[in-house]
């Protein structure tokens, strides 16, 4: 199976401080791949590498086999990745409006049914003329993934996609992520401390601390036969640092 993105002696620093240390992480092409760890680990900083909003300090970093530098990306690459953070912002518009705006930066200007058919799934069809602003957590989360979904990235990434919504709201982003994924072979790192959500989703899991990568495996080893004592700890759910 190739790989989406490659990471070779990555580093992050900030402030002289170095916040992210990857000696060599690949995210394989259409899996989903959980990053877990407690706060402080790295993960949003390494997902913040992973969508290009800040370069590496140091290492190689390769996306789609293109080596990704202190230089401005190439929008043609930029446009393969799309992020959806734990807290969305929402444009003061409708929530059809707001899913169709990625499309119409793209020149689509009749969107329309690919609109209406990613918000049938998202459960969120009967709310597409409401004000956006005015939905409650979790209608709001639905819209940013739809958002996300409908410009169909080769690369999505998740940031606590789901952190303090209510059971109906997780599980049908868990489930929308899943179907994408299973039909479509879109590729999804998933950064969560919710080691339940990453044992649900997740093909394969890499447990970060202090900004390294202390265990990567296929999820079923990774909470079963995990082969670090601090993997097997963050595992029984104790603090590890």
């Amino acid at each position: 199976m190739d790989a989406v993105y490659v990471l070779k002696d990555v580093r992050k620093v900030y402030d002289s401080r170095c916040v992210l240390d990857v000696a060599h992480l690949e995210v394989r092409r259409g899996e989903i791949l959980a990053v877990v760890g407690p706060s402080g680990a790295g993960k949003s900083t390494l997902l913040r590498l992973l969508n290009f909003l800040e370069p590496p300090d140091g290492g190689t970093l390769i996306f789609q086999g293109h080596q990704i530098g202190q230089e401005p990306v190439p929008l043609h690459l930029r446009r393969q990745v799309t992020t959806v953070f734990q807290r969305p912002v929402l444009l003061s518009a409708s929530v059809a409006r707001n899913v169709a705006y990625g499309l119409r930066l793209r020149g689509m200007r009749d969107g329309r049914r690919e609109v209406r058919q990613v918000l049938e799934r998202m459960g969120l069809a009967d709310l597409a003329r409401a004000p956006a602003r005015s939905l409650s957590g979790g209608e709001a989360q639905r819209v940013a993934l739809a958002r996300a979904l409908i410009l169909r990235p080769a690369a999505l990434l998740l940031d606590e996609p789901t952190a303090n919504l209510d059971p109906y709201n997780v599980g049908l982003i868990e489930e929308t992520v899943r179907g994408m994924n299973r039909e479509e072979g879109t590729t999804v790192v998933l950064v969560t401390h919710n080691i339940f959500q990453a044992r649900r989703m997740a093909h394969r899991v890499v447990l970060l601390l202090g900004g390294r990568v202390v265990e990567e495996a296929d999820a079923h080893a990774f909470f079963e036969a995990p082969r670090d004592p601090r993997t097997a700890a963050f595992v029984r759910g104790e603090m590890v640092y």
